[in-house]
């Protein structure tokens, strides 16, 4: 074999993977939106490099789950929401989908002002001004471009993600202290510890994520069925399953590498300089400025701006999704506005009302480190529900989930029960 054929067979499976990449990797980057930049980034000036092993913990888990939201969304040709209608009383169905959209909209405002801010901090001006801009244009992508364009957009934008990498690899790290950290796990009964431990797994595992990638496996099944949505209920293809396995674990394990080098990067300067405290996103670009040097400082700022923009409408989408579905009213985000009034009322009532959040004076880190305990909260029922969703045969058929992502699923869930507990018990201690 030549190397001329050999170069192209590289490209050929390079473009082959590439094209797998979807609802998984998009579902994965958008997890690391401004508020999990917030989030991880007061964990490592917080407490250095203790909480690297969190991301390494949570991965399989967060594949597990993630491959079961995919799953329930492929097979069944309905979002999460509309299969736990089947499963649940409609009282837990809707409280689940109320505390949902608290969560969405505190991460919709602070992720909103994080980019205002960040735009801001590199190129000077009104930042209110850049606030309004972002918030109204998220909007505006997303009601007036049919979603299997726009998810071109959110797919490309996941490149701005690897600005964290190369921001970590800009400064002097102590690679053997983070490796220590990584692989023997130290945990503190100390409150804020586990308060802090609660938002990384929150913001990590984060209920928005299950709505949103169920229900765009779903809208995959039905633009590859011509709208035919009911011919592919209760079917799933080896290749098709394939295809979701391989998406679903790359967007995961991109989505925790990130927030790893986020937590070493913050560790690194922040944490060392005494510096233990942080605001916003914003904040955390803004303290490396002298620490880490302009370079850093700026990758730093514009990936808060890219991871935005990727965020929004995820956040928006899933919300507009879990009313939607378990109103039982129409929407997608291939359907033109007009004939989903319903589901685009919820996207642009979400994010305005994030938006107008974010133009007020409220404490942006109480807002980003809250909701992330509430996505913690909210995340053990809903897991608990979603697990006995996919081992059931009524809606799955012969479907159901393997027996190891079955283990895998209930140990995720069990994980995030214990750490919640944990929370609450030193809590009520304290």
């Amino acid at each position: 074999m030549n190397s001329r054929t050999r170069t192209a067979g590289r490209g050929t499976t390079t473009a082959t993977f590439l094209r797998t990449l979807g609802p998984g990797l998009v579902t994965g980057a958008a997890d690391d939106d401004p508020s999990g930049i917030a989030t991880y980034s007061q964990g490592g000036a917080q407490f250095g490099y203790a909480l690297c092993w969190t991301m390494f913990l949570t991965a399989p888990f967060m594949i597990a789950i993630q491959l079961v939201s995919a799953r329930i969304g492929a097979v069944t040709g309905r979002g999460l929401a509309a299969n736990l209608k089947k499963a649940l009383p409609a009282a837990a169905l809707h409280g689940i989908v109320g505390l949902l959209l608290i969560a969405n909209t505190l991460n919709l405002a602070a992720d909103i002002a994080a980019m205002g801010e960040a735009l801001g901090l590199v190129i000077g001006g009104p930042t209110l001004i850049y606030v309004t801009i972002f918030g109204l244009g998220c909007l505006g992508g997303e009601v007036l471009i049919p979603y299997h364009l726009y998810s071109r957009y959110l797919k490309t934008l996941t490149f701005v993600l690897f600005a964290y990498v190369v921001a970590a690899l800009s400064i002097r790290i102590p690679w053997g202290q983070v490796l220590a950290a990584t692989f023997i796990p130290r945990v503190s009964w100390d409150r804020d510890f586990l308060l802090m431990l609660v938002a990384i797994f929150g913001t990590t595992i984060s209920p928005y994520m299950f709505f949103w990638q169920a229900s765009q496996e779903a809208e995959e099944r039905c633009l590859r069925s011509g709208g035919n949505g009911a011919y592919l209920a209760k079917r799933l293809s080896r290749r098709e399953s394939r295809r979701i396995g391989v998406d679903t674990t790359a967007g995961m394990v991109l989505s925790n590498l990130i927030g790893f080098f986020i937590i070493v990067t913050t560790a690194a300067t922040l944490h060392v300089h005494g510096k233990v405290h942080i605001g916003t996103a914003a904040d955390a670009a803004e303290a490396l400025r002298p620490l880490a040097g302009p370079l850093t400082f700026a990758l730093f700022s514009l990936g808060i701006i890219g991871t935005g923009l990727l965020a929004v409408p995820v956040l928006a989408g899933s919300a507009a999704y879990a009313v939607a579905e378990s109103f039982g009213w129409k929407g997608s985000l291939e359907m033109p506005a007009g004939r989903a009034q319903g589901f685009y009322l919820i996207v642009a009532a979400a994010t305005i009302a994030g938006l107008l959040v974010a133009l007020t004076p409220l404490d942006a880190i109480r807002m980003l480190f809250w909701s992330a305990v509430v996505n913690g909260i909210v995340a053990v029922p809903l897991m608990a529900a979603i697990m006995l969703v996919v081992a059931n045969r009524k809606l799955m058929g012969r479907f159901t989930a393997s027996r190891a992502l079955l283990i895998g699923g209930w140990i995720a869930t069990a994980l995030m029960t214990v750490v919640v507990a944990a929370m609450f018990v030193t809590s009520l201690g304290g």
